[in-house]
């Protein structure tokens, strides 16, 4: 593999790491083969530090196709835990409210789901990198400071209950770029009539790309060693 002139790897991103670390302990692997001080490497689509799963890493010329590949489809297999919330919608931050579930039947989630299918508006979660007024929201979630975050059109083409023990369930959901997974955890519990946050979350797919393909990190030395061609 010529990863100069551009290549495109899979990786399937630890628990904890963030997105950028992966990018950075893969550039810097590739620069000491190659005995090169730059390599440009980029990825398509971020995952949060408590998300795992299918991380898409592109060198060379093929960074160009970064834009191509964040449109690409995408599913998860998210938990999420019923009757509490967080600032984040995730275990990033601490609980900050409880609610009733002794309402809530699987019967009533499968329900609530149907309405997440097809095109829907999103509001972005404060913690997170979308940019408001030139700067990022979580800089104004550190600091407290409130600011309006705008909804956004995106596409769930499928969700489905995969497994109900309250206040745990499970959830399998496709969707288009752009999806927040917190968001929609924080907007099921809100549909329910209760609260919600993500305890767990992993990419399994991004287009054809699943996540039995993907390179673990202690993997990528040997993968470079044996795929990595020097001139």
């Amino acid at each position: 593999m010529d990863f100069i002139e551009g290549e495109i790897i899979h990786i399937d991103k630890p628990l904890h790491w963030t997105s950028f670390r992966v990018v950075r302990v893969v550039r810097a692997k590739l620069c000491q083969k190659l005995k090169i001080k730059k390599l440009k490497v980029g990825h398509a689509g971020t995952l949060d530090p408590l998300a795992t799963g299918v991380m898409t890493i592109c060198t060379g010329k093929k960074t160009k196709q970064i834009e191509t590949l964040q449109a690409l489809t995408k599913e998860y297999i998210a938990q999420i835990r019923l009757g509490a919330t967080t600032p984040s919608f995730d275990l990033e931050t601490a609980i900050d409210a409880e609610y009733p579930t002794s309402h809530i039947t699987k019967e009533l989630v499968n329900e609530v789901l149907q309405r997440f299918r097809g095109t829907i508006e999103q509001v972005p979660p404060l913690f997170s990198a979308v940019k408001v007024e030139g700067r990022r929201a979580y800089e104004f979630a550190r600091k407290n400071e409130d600011v309006e975050l705008k909804p956004k059109l995106l596409v769930i083409d499928d969700i489905e209950l995969i497994f109900y023990d309250l206040p745990d369930i499970t959830l399998r959901v496709v969707c288009s770029k752009g999806t927040y997974i917190r968001a929609l955890a924080r907007d099921i519990g809100e549909a329910l009539h209760s609260g919600a946050h993500l305890t767990g979350l992993t990419r399994t797919r991004v287009g054809e790309t699943t996540l039995d393909k993907c390179l673990k990190m202690d993997e990528i030395d040997h993968f470079i060693e044996e795929n990595t061609i020097i001139i």
